[in-house]
């Protein structure tokens, strides 16, 4: 625990508004970028739609589709289209009968990928501290909850 301590004292010391100045100045664009691109990457199919490209590479809608379990066609669709608007996705139509077309992640959608990588890898070694820390807070709300019925 007291290691925690200092490693958060060393991080906060790093990360000071005067250590920080000059990675902490935005744009208005590049905040609304951010911003946007939190949202769409917090829905439900965005990063896994783009983990499945990055980890197989180009495949097709069907193969894609499989590949997420629950996902419907529609909602794929959807998540596609605003991918490759992002310019993340990439879509590739060849001219066959059937028609057949690939969806793969552009440059811009692999840069992006692996730094959300880092998310999951985040995510993966601190589920069981965030699971305690919201069990512990619940536990407290409740009772400041009871206290206030009172």
């Amino acid at each position: 625990m007291k290691s925690d301590v200092n490693d958060v004292k060393e991080r906060s010391q790093q990360l000071a508004p005067e250590a920080c100045a000059q990675a902490c100045v935005v744009s208005k664009e590049a905040e609304d970028l951010v911003r946007d691109l939190l949202v769409r990457f917090g829905d439900k199919w965005s990063m896994r739609v783009m983990d499945e490209l990055y980890e197989r590479g180009a495949l097709r809608f069907t193969r894609l589709r499989d590949c997420l379990a629950g996902v419907s066609q529609k909602m794929l669709t959807q998540t596609l289209r605003q991918l490759e608007r992002d310019g993340v996705v990439g879509r590739r139509v060849y001219a066959e009968v059937p028609p057949r077309v690939d969806y793969e992640l552009t440059p811009l959608g692999i840069e992006l990928a692996e730094a959300l990588c880092g998310v999951w890898e985040w995510a993966m070694r601190h589920e069981s501290r965030v699971a305690t820390a919201r069990a512990a807070y619940d536990a407290q709300a409740g009772t400041r909850a009871g206290r206030t019925e009172q």
